[in-house]
């Protein structure tokens, strides 16, 4: 960010408050805004939500601001949990409270920008590190809510989301079992059908786009069909192009043991997953397969000055394709939601309540996560 376009800041752990004269109104809580005049993406801020505030994400966050990897940002979440992550990283980050995104412009240089969302509990900073809270639960929802409905002001250039604890949402009352789930929620018009998205998991070695996420192994195989395949793959071209890349190279895996061997351990393939390349090979994508599984990741790895043979690799379902991602190393891995009308990234890891309020937690992997969104979102 031009640091022109803002002022100083002592490093004193003192919290600015920054505010618009005129914007004395109550922030929206829902997404379906008018737009205001369009703004060049790059002079917009990325929008970073403060994810479970009893995890490492607002530990992250801080650490990551330190660092200057977020000085295009503003966090929406909780001014107290921030604080509170700033001290336990044992840092000299001062904060400042926004009413609005916009108003990143006279945050001072140097300052965390926080915006916080109306309706969030007021005792989120005393709850525990590492505990399972309905609390912290609701409030990473409604930063959540907040971002998106940032975004459709056109107030964001992308969303970038901290970890959020899947038990902390259930205990809250919230219905979506993770991020993707409910940011394509928040994307679809009122009454309208939601928008098809899905979780690529990438690093700079391998980038992996999923057919099914988060349900069972048994429920993830029924869900499968051809037509969420050809979905799958039309999505990832997509995305593929807006990676720059004129014809993406997609590697699609199967779901059985040797892709099936010919329908001797399944018939997955032959029944679904064979056409569904086939279809998308005839609307000009640059599909193939289905290839074994436990194979076709290293086919497609970027490694030592070697470009993998493909683009992407489909997978069916959730831990056959993010194995072999996180296998290469989470500090690096970034979640992107394909699909959405807005760029959605996030770091490869959880909330870590096992180091949280340590100061501890490594920052590399939102790092690499906003460093994405900004890729995506030029």
């Amino acid at each position: 960010m031009d640091e022109s376009r803002r002022g100083g800041a002592a490093s004193d752990g003192r919290v600015w408050h920054v505010a618009r004269a005129w914007n004395n109104r109550s922030m929206p809580t829902h997404h379906t805004v008018a737009a205001p005049a369009p703004v060049s993406n790059a002079a917009l801020p990325l929008l970073v939500t403060m994810g479970d505030a009893s995890g490492i994400g607002p530990e992250i966050i801080v650490l990551a601001a330190a660092a200057g990897a977020l000085d295009d940002a503003v966090v929406v979440g909780d001014v107290g949990v921030l604080r509170r992550a700033v001290a336990a990283c044992g840092l000299m980050l001062p904060v400042a409270v926004l009413q609005h995104p916009a108003d990143l412009a006279a945050c001072p240089r140097g300052a965390l920008a926080v915006c916080a969302p109306a309706g969030l509990d007021s005792g989120l900073a005393a709850l525990p590190y590492g505990a399972i809270d309905a609390r912290a639960g609701a409030a990473a929802a409604r930063c959540i809510e907040q971002a998106v409905a940032w975004m459709a002001q056109g107030a964001g250039r992308a969303i970038v989301t901290a970890p959020i604890h899947k038990e902390a949402l259930s205990a809250a009352g919230v219905s979506f079992p993770g991020h993707t789930e409910m940011l394509q929620a928040l994307a679809a018009a009122p009454g309208a059908p939601l928008p098809p998205v899905r979780m690529m998991l990438a690093n700079d070695e391998l980038r992996v786009v999923l057919v099914t996420i988060h349900m069972s192994l048994r429920r993830a195989i029924d869900a499968l069909s051809e037509q969420g395949i050809v979905d799958t793959l039309a999505i990832t071209h997509a995305a593929g192009l807006r990676f720059g890349l004129a014809a993406p190279r997609i590697a699609v895996a199967g779901l059985n043991p040797h892709a099936g061997e010919g329908g001797l351990f399944g018939d997955e393939e032959i029944r679904m997953i064979a056409p569904a390349v086939a279809r998308a090979r005839a609307a000009g994508i640059a599909a193939s397969g289905p290839f074994a599984p436990d194979t076709v990741f290293m086919r497609a790895r970027d490694a030592a000055g070697k470009r993998g043979e493909f683009d992407f690799v489909v997978a069916m379902t959730h831990d056959h394709g993010l194995i072999p991602v996180k296998y290469l190393g989470v500090e690096q891995g970034v979640n992107v939601t394909l699909g959405l009308p807005f760029v959605r990234t996030s770091p490869d890891h959880g909330t870590a309540f096992d180091i949280a309020g340590r100061g501890i937690a490594d920052p590399a992997s939102l790092v690499a996560a906003a460093k994405m969104a900004r890729r995506l979102a030029p």
